[in-house]
């Protein structure tokens, strides 16, 4: 289906073909039309998708089209972090290039100067406005941003808001917003509790669910089974054998890929990291490098795994397995993006086995096990222990394992005396507890 099948204001249809939007995405043409009906909408998609533009063209050909008011906060757009918000907003300038539709980006993260910014934008009006939920509270509870003719509610992403914690915020919000409203809530997944958000905010709603979310056929995908110890230099030695243009590489903790960081850079990697301790000047500085080519790698949590649109990553890297499912079909998602083919790979640790192969299942296929660079000491087998303790495989002698290209044996041994160490401390605990309690253990 073509845009000018479902939308009627010539300038934003010149607008969207200046932007080499030529058809209709699934989740646009299945949104747009309910949603220039005025209907409620329920929406399963990933990133990827086009769901933003999905919400965002009706709600442009709607202000345009109909009577709403000048001065006025007409549409909120709620994101979980920074950086979706601020994509959301470059692509709301992008639709309103030849139209008089007025947004302003609020978010946290900033100097005093935006903060302030904001706060006059807020209170002289603009009609749309794309913010973070707390970013947004914040503002909303100093008395001076009228919500009381809000036209248009978007929940974008609402799984991700949920899970970080936003739901109270959320609530808080829509409490100053008019109850005659259209309201939209696109989803990846649809847990119970978005769900229960989805009846107390919606109303007779149309509901589209896509299929399952799965990686794009053009993405390669690989793993290797590794032991913990082994996984920074299997990294580098592929680094090694294909030099890295465009990679990103994905950890759990922010302390890894603070470590992960300094490890590459040693290495003289053009190398960046990407976490939220960073304020927000220096992760656009760290995003506009990358976009630029002077960074070709970034090591980072899962703030980047949604909302980044970036062309031509050829590679992304699963340093450790994703949380579940979703996490990783949005990490790999960074890849294969506009026509692209990429490669997304995992390193899977003995202990990460039972949480890969449910990833698998929910895949619907094995990734393909890619044998050890040559020199590397065998990982551990892809199996589940027969006693059912999660992803721990017991070898004849555990001081003989994981040995990568170096320092397997060295950090075994010294994991050793850390377990001595622990033990004695335990012992020591459970005597003094035991003694208070009026006796010592038989």
């Amino acid at each position: 289906m073509k845009f000018e099948d479902i939308l009627s204001n010539d300038d934003l249809l010149d607008a969207v073909y200046d932007m080499h939007f030529d058809a209709c995405t699934p989740i646009q043409e299945k949104a747009i039309p309910p949603a220039l009906e005025g209907k409620d909408i329920l929406a399963v998609a990933q990133t990827g998708t086009g769901k933003t533009a999905a919400y965002l063209l009706p709600v442009i050909e709607r202000l345009i089209n109909d009577n709403y008011p000048q001065d006025r906060v007409n549409c909120v757009v709620m994101a979980p972090t920074r950086e979706l918000a601020q994509q959301i907003d470059r692509q709301l300038q992008g639709f309103s290039y030849y139209l008089p539709v007025s947004s302003m980006a609020i978010y946290g993260g900033t100097d005093g100067a935006t903060y302030d910014q904001q706060r006059k934008g807020l209170k002289s009006g603009a009609d749309i406005v794309i913010a973070t939920p707390g970013r947004l509270l914040t503002h909303l509870n100093m008395g001076y941003v009228d919500l009381s003719e809000v036209s248009f509610f978007i929940l974008d992403e609402a799984d991700r808001m949920l899970d970080m914690g936003f739901l109270d915020d959320i609530m808080k919000i829509i409490s100053h917003l008019p109850k005659d409203r259209q309201t939209m809530l696109f989803s990846a997944t649809m847990p119970d509790n978005i769900k229960k958000l989805a009846e107390n905010v919606l109303s007779d709603p149309v509901d589209i669910r896509l299929a399952v979310s799965k990686p794009a056929d053009k993405i390669k995908q690989e793993a290797y089974v590794v032991f913990e110890n082994q996984k920074i230099d299997l990294l580098q030695e592929l680094f090694r054998q294909s030099p890295p243009e465009k990679v990103i590489v994905f950890s759990g903790s922010k302390a890894k890929v603070k470590d992960l960081y300094k490890s590459l850079r040693n290495q003289k990697y053009k190398v960046a990291e990407m976490h939220s301790d960073l304020e927000q000047k220096e992760r656009d500085e760290v995003m506009y490098a990358f976009k630029a080519g002077k960074v070709n790698v970034i090591v980072a949590t899962d703030i980047l795994s949604r909302g980044i649109d970036i062309d031509n990553i050829e590679t992304v890297v699963n340093y450790d397995v994703p949380h579940d499912g979703e996490d990783y079909v949005h990490r790999i998602g960074r890849t294969a993006r506009a026509d692209k083919t990429g490669t997304g790979i995992t390193f899977i640790s003995d202990k990460e086995i039972g949480k890969f192969k449910r990833i698998e299942r929910l895949l619907g296929k094995e990734v393909e096990k890619m044998e050890l660079p040559e020199g590397f000491e065998k990982g551990p087998e892809y199996v589940l222990p027969k006693n059912g303790r999660k992803g721990r495989n017991r070898g004849f002698n555990d001081s003989k394992r994981g040995k990568g290209l170096k320092g397997g044996l060295k950090e075994n041994k010294e994991g050793k005396k850390e377990n001595k160490r622990g033990k004695k401390e335990k012992v020591k605990k459970d005597f003094k507890r035991d003694k208070g309690a009026g006796g010592v253990k038989d």
